[in-house]
């Protein structure tokens, strides 16, 4: 079962990444000024990642690729780490689907 893990940041600002049951990493979010904005950002990854339109698949400058959720207004609410190949990162989007909408929120 996945989680979302709170926690501050260089800058003092809060942050969250969700983790796969397996402990990996599978998407990261903004820097908030308050943990409230947080944790709405959580809240609208639970219920974006149910919707395949939210997903944008992108590929970078080095050829890797990675996707970003975006919330109803467009907003990006959470980015991936790099995959090699496209394949890989439908999978990763898949565990985002899989584990956000019942993972437990726990602060670091």
């Amino acid at each position: 079962m996945g989680k979302f893990e709170i926690y501050n940041d260089a800058k003092g600002g809060f942050r969250f990444r969700l983790k796969a049951g397996n402990g990996q990493v599978i998407l990261a979010s903004q820097g908030y000024k308050e943990k409230a904005g947080c944790t709405n950002g959580i809240e609208s990854v639970k219920k974006n990642s149910q919707d395949s339109a939210r997903f944008e698949t992108l590929q970078s400058k080095s050829d890797d690729w990675y996707f970003n959720l975006k919330s109803t207004n467009g907003q990006i609410v959470g980015t991936s780490q790099m995959y090699s190949s496209e394949s890989a990162v439908q999978n990763g989007i898949d565990s985002v689907g899989n584990n956000a909408p019942d993972a437990e929120i726990v602060e670091k």
